[in-house]
């Protein structure tokens, strides 16, 4: 069993949760392909998990300044959970970049 500092309140299996890991550290890593396509894999497998939803979306936004898609992960965050301060503040974050093109 993987031991986190944090509770898993989303139930993520084991497996999901090393991607997740590894996912973080390519991007630390600034391997941002191999992230995006083991994190679109983790969402076809689940696609209502929101700690994978979440990083993509930080990916999209901050990594590579691909506002739509930060906007649309961020959306699916809030369809999941409507109140989700954080997301619902980063998506704000991200539509205001658009509004100035």
């Amino acid at each position: 069993m993987t031991k986190h500092s944090w509770e898993n309140i989303y139930d993520l299996s084991d497996e999901q949760l090393l991607n997740l890991d590894k996912a973080e550290d390519l991007i630390e890593m600034m391997d941002l392909t191999k992230a995006e396509n083991l994190l679109l894999e983790m969402n076809r497998e689940d696609p209502n998990c929101v700690p994978v939803l979440n990083v993509l979306a930080h990916m999209y936004g901050r990594h590579l300044s691909d506002f739509e898609n930060a906007i649309k992960f961020y959306n699916l965050v809030l369809e999941i959970e409507p109140d989700n301060a954080w997301a619902r503040d980063e998506r704000r974050k991200y539509s205001r970049y658009l509004s100035y093109d």
